[in-house]
């Protein structure tokens, strides 16, 4: 038995029965293709998708998103997707602190997919042999089996396929969940993203009225429990399982040493800020697997707001701070009036500027002073 599968049968000896059969009541996941029976899932005929027109989609790297259609010009198709596993040291502030990070294609957050309702989604999950984990995958987006988790446990070396039906429009978090206290550490060592079903005929008001972006971008908020070792210092390992047993017990203080968008402290700041121009519209898809979150844009507003991500409900207006529920994702509108820097922060200031939840705009364009200006410059008090 090589060191790759001591970690797996360790791993299963770690959770034992009961801790591991926790999902969801006494829902147990094993190993592909035990997992469905397992599961409690029975799977029936495979659907002819025949008739239907496929796409297959190239995802890119957050904060930018794939291209799409804002509104739908063709009928529901099947929409094919591709995420392949890594576990990666990441390195993930200023001071070269490091995380054994569990991803999606590599990214914290992993890519943000983007289909219309009624569309499909099949997405090949693959697990390569040079990870050490078992993984899977649960859509807070589909119907069934987990979410999905149920159907797509693999083994390093292996690779499934799932397939489920765009039924509800809105943006949903994805993750891993591969049973028991596995979840919330895949969950914490960077393992979620998200997914977005525009409605077909694309986002509207809540008066009918349609709404276009011109720019849309993905903002991951991920918090990071690295143990410290006597002398305050942040520890390091040199693979995930070696940290599992340290890692959890700072988790369980339910208190992160670091709070980052897009995987680690300046991701979007200084030369990775997210860009637009004055007059712009801009979408931004936030969202947190584990806490909860309050975006907020210095110097900017929430135009439309859908802080649960739910575009069948009508959206809040003119919102300085929402607030996005853990395990969610959200979706904010907002166009650009004044060019300059702004910040986009969590609004729990603490974790903003001391954990480091903090992003920036720059955008560009002429200032309007009719919006602001300096009436006099800082005097000395006369």
């Amino acid at each position: 038995m090589d060191g790759k599968e001591n970690i797996i049968v360790s791993r299963r000896t770690l959770l034992g029965a009961a801790a591991f059969a926790s999902v969801v009541g006494a829902a147990v996941l094993t190993a592909v293709p035990a997992v469905a029976e397992d599961a409690g899932v029975v799977t029936g005929p495979v659907p002819d998708m025949s008739h239907l027109p496929r796409k297959k989609v190239k995802l890119v790297d957050p904060p930018f998103v794939h291209e799409h259609e804002q509104i739908a010009t063709v009928g529901p198709q099947v929409v094919e997707f591709e995420l392949v596993i890594q576990e990666k040291e990441m390195v993930i502030d200023d001071y070269g602190t490091t995380v054994q990070a569990m991803t999606f294609n590599g990214t914290v957050p992993g890519p943000l997919m983007v289909v219309h309702e009624g569309d499909y989604v099949e997405l090949t999950l693959k697990n390569p042999d040079t990870n050490q984990m078992q993984h899977n995958i649960d859509f807070h987006s589909s119907t069934g089996a987990l979410g999905g988790g149920g159907l797509t446990l693999i083994n390093p070396g292996e690779q499934v396929v799932l397939r489920w039906k765009a039924t509800r429009p809105g943006v949903f978090v994805y993750h891993c969940a591969p049973g028991g206290p596995m979840i919330p550490w895949h969950v914490v060592s960077g393992m979620n993203g998200a997914i977005m079903v525009l409605p077909r005929e694309g986002l509207k008001d809540g008066y009918g009225k349609p709404l276009k972006y011109d720019r849309v971008y993905y903002v991951g908020e991920q918090d990071f429990y690295i143990p410290k070792d006597e002398e305050g210092n942040f520890k390091s390992y040199e693979s995930p399982g070696d940290g599992y047993d340290d890692m959890l017990k700072v988790m369980r203080t339910l208190t992160p040493t670091h709070e980052v968008f897009n995987g680690a402290v300046g991701a979007l700041t200084g030369d990775n800020a997210m860009k637009a121009a004055v007059g712009e519209t801009v979408l931004i898809v936030h969202s947190q697997a584990n806490r909860d979150t309050r975006p907020h844009i210095i110097g900017g507003h929430g135009d439309y707001v859908w802080a649960t991500g739910k575009f069948r409900n009508a959206p809040e207006v003119d919102l300085e701070t929402w607030h996005i529920p853990g395990g969610c994702a959200g979706a904010a509108l907002y166009t650009f009036l004044q060019p300059g820097i702004y910040a986009y922060v969590n609004h729990n200031l603490i974790e903003a500027v001391e954990l480091g939840a903090t992003a920036h705009f720059m955008v560009e364009g002429e200032w309007n002073d009719d919006l602001m200006t300096q009436v006099q410059a800082p005097t000395p008090i006369g």
